[in-house]
């Protein structure tokens, strides 16, 4: 899989530069749910929340260990989730064929407690990561992110901690070589 040069748009990764030091995005792999011309919006896939859960965010019954991403410094304050259930879940929003976001949180809650849903097709945000007007696509044009489609597989993988490295290696030729890179040149 070469870097497509496409512009950003729905259902597209965004895989940051292997340089680039905003603690916010470094090493992050995005998933842009939005785009239009107000801005864009998506979720980072590749950062866990450390020892947060949904049951430390929500209330629920089971107080099952679901784990909870870090989705952006946008508004913290806000809970959002990705699923492959669109025939349970109503009021979904398909991003690419397999993939869709938000719907019913109440149902996905209560069935998530009674065990009907299975969390794996499921992947909890908290924030979100989002530009203004052209801002995406002028950091695209300066190169700080390679734009790239979306296997829905890779969104569901038990430990997303590798995403960022697999998916450059998979990218191949230049890519390959950003996937080896050390976090710190100055450590090359």
């Amino acid at each position: 899989m070469e870097n497509e040069l496409e512009g950003p748009q729905p259902g597209k990764l965004l895989i940051s530069e292997p340089f680039l030091y905003d603690p916010n995005f470094k090493r992050s792999v995005i998933l842009l749910c939005e785009h239009h011309d107000k801005g864009d919006l998506g979720f980072i896939l590749n950062k866990p929340l450390e020892n947060i859960f949904l049951h430390d965010v929500v209330e629920m019954q089971n107080g099952k260990d679901i784990p909870v991403y870090f989705g952006g410094p946008v508004q913290q304050n806000t809970l959002h989730f990705l699923h492959r259930e669109p025939d349970l879940i109503e009021s979904s929003q398909c991003i690419t064929e397999g993939l869709y976001w938000g719907g019913n949180f109440d149902l996905v809650k209560l069935k998530l407690d009674s065990g009907e849903y299975d969390p794996a097709n499921f992947r909890f945000f908290i924030g979100y990561s989002g530009w203004g007007e052209t801002q995406l696509q002028e950091e695209v044009d300066q190169h700080s992110w390679i734009v790239t489609s979306v296997k829905v597989g890779d969104i569901f993988q038990p430990d997303l901690s590798f995403l960022w490295r697999s998916l450059l290696k998979r990218m191949g030729g230049k890519f390959r070589i950003y996937a080896n890179s050390p976090e710190n040149p100055q450590y090359n």
